[in-house]
């Protein structure tokens, strides 16, 4: 499955969405729309969060299914925290 890309390959910045479509009915909206924070993580991040919801938002199962220390998911975790409120930030400046 394609992954929606987040950076310009020509500049680096963000992406942003011009245009949304119906594929049923064909009606298309177009405007200025920021990519939610959680779809500008990379794969990685969001793979780890689609598996912390997975285990109900237990670090201790994380570590458990993942075969990685209780400390490392907890500073993964925060790492992303991190990013999202980046992008956060980011947006509210703009």
């Amino acid at each position: 499955m394609k992954r929606i890309p987040t950076l310009c390959p020509a500049c680096g910045e963000q992406l942003r969405i011009r245009s949304l479509g119906c594929p049923a009915c064909e009606t298309a909206v177009t405007g200025d729309f920021a990519l939610p924070p959680l779809l500008q993580l990379p794969q990685a991040e969001q793979e780890f969060v689609l598996e912390f919801v997975r285990n109900s938002g237990s670090l201790k199962e994380m570590a458990r299914s993942m075969g990685i220390s209780y400390p490392t998911v907890r500073n993964r975790l925060d790492d992303i925290i991190a990013r999202l409120r980046t992008y956060e930030n980011h947006e509210t400046t703009r």
